[in-house]
């Protein structure tokens, strides 16, 4: 047991969640009642039980924020790179009407805010508001912890970490935000830091070493991890009904509307250069030839001035989401990458156990992008609805 009363390792109860710390990927759990006083948040931190983006204090100088995401906002994608750290979070003018920052509960004025500060110096940096991040889990208001964050990340430019895009809706063009984080290497959030903020006290004793380094440096220690388990069926599977559904049309579309599964090679490179696009020039293969190899092309790496190419194969198959690729179709791709290649492997469905386990564990470089990640994809590229799927599909590859 800890202070908290919590077995190491399980969810926090809702009655532990005013003396609890904050431990990365734990679960405080919500209410039973029914109601936003169920809501954890506003109990672990003072910033009340609603809302996506909260703060404790004025929107000028808030002493913390906090972030929360369900998720499940296809029109607005955020998301968490567990590997690198990584937060994209979007801002909270999601509706035509008005103008960027005049919202309800003033959310993109606190992102503009904090932002600011953070692009100063040490003096300006020790302004910054900590960012508490959370996600939704499982059912009712159960929530994980994410970590906490800062604004900006070491591989975008302070110019391009939160950018005002625009959106149309309802028949109108309106604006907000896209703010991109990074999550410190910390793996507990002490109650007494949190003690120490909510009196308006952020350097103390009790300050994390990664939050007072990029205070006093504007260095990043994010919080990054490797993979090391295979994802399952179910995680590679679009996460909810939405989701199932683009998939589904996707290949209704090539196999039932275009007759012609071939045609979804050229879509999962355009697919690949969405999720990289330092993707250089790609050659098709011809359908009869391609040995193994739907595509070849060059991704680039390094400065502008000096890049450099390295080759790839990518192949692609439009499976129905109940049919899995199996070993023998990432088998064909691995013996046909030459030296210095690495694959990419894009399919609508999933990829069972024993292909996954074979790339994973033989070390193969090898991309593998299955139904959920394509679903990511599309929402992030404003084609997150069946209707804006269609027009994109008959835009880009014919209707047959």
């Amino acid at each position: 047991m800890n202070p908290e009363g919590v077995k190491d390792g399980s969810d926090v109860p809702f009655a532990n969640l005013e003396a609890a710390d904050l431990l990365v990927d734990r679960v405080y759990r919500g209410g039973r009642v029914g109601n936003v006083a169920d809501d954890p948040i506003g109990i672990l931190l003072p910033v009340g039980n609603q809302g996506g983006i909260r703060r404790s204090g004025s929107t000028d100088a808030p002493r913390l924020v906090v972030l929360y995401t369900s998720g499940e906002d296809r029109d607005w994608p955020d998301s968490i790179d567990l590997f690198t750290g990584t937060l994209v979070y979007f801002g909270d003018n999601k509706r035509p009407g008005r103008e960027l920052h005049d919202t309800t509960r003033r959310g993109n004025l606190v992102l503009r805010n904090a932002f600011d500060m953070a692009h100063g110096g040490p003096s300006s940096r020790a302004s910054t508001p900590p960012t508490f991040v959370f996600s939704k889990e499982g059912t009712g208001r159960d929530v994980r912890f994410r970590g906490i964050a800062v604004p900006g990340s070491p591989s975008t430019p302070p110019g391009d970490d939160l950018v005002a895009v625009w959106r149309v809706a309802q028949g109108s063009r309106f604006q907000n935000y896209r703010a991109t984080f990074t999550i410190l290497d910390e793996p507990v959030i002490k109650r007494s830091w949190i003690d120490d903020l909510c009196a308006g006290k952020t350097s103390t004793d009790n300050c994390p070493s990664t939050w007072r380094d990029w205070v006093d440096t504007g260095f990043y220690r994010p919080l990054v991890s490797e993979r090391i388990d295979i994802r399952t069926k179910e995680e590679q599977l679009p996460r909810n009904h939405a989701g199932s559904e683009l998939v589904e049309y996707l290949h209704h579309y090539f196999i039932e509307v275009l007759q012609d599964p071939f045609a979804f090679e050229r879509c999962a490179v355009d697919l690949w250069c969405n999720l990289a696009p330092d993707t250089g020039e790609v050659e098709l293969t011809r359908p009869w030839r391609d040995g193994g190899r739907d595509a070849l092309g060059r991704y680039f790496l390094g400065p502008p001035a000096d890049r450099l190419g390295v080759e790839f194969a990518l192949e692609a198959k439009c499976y129905a989401p109940s049919s899995s690729v199996g070993v023998r179709e990432v088998s064909r791709l691995i013996a046909r990458l030459r030296h210095r290649q690495f694959g990419v492997f894009v399919t609508t469905s999933y990829f069972n156990r024993q292909a996954y386990e074979e790339i994973r564990q033989d070390g193969h470089p090898v991309v593998l992008i299955c139904a959920r990640d394509i679903v990511e994809i599309l929402e992030r590229t404003n084609r997150g609805t069946v209707p804006e799927l269609e027009t994109w599909l008959k835009a880009n590859y014919g209707t047959g």
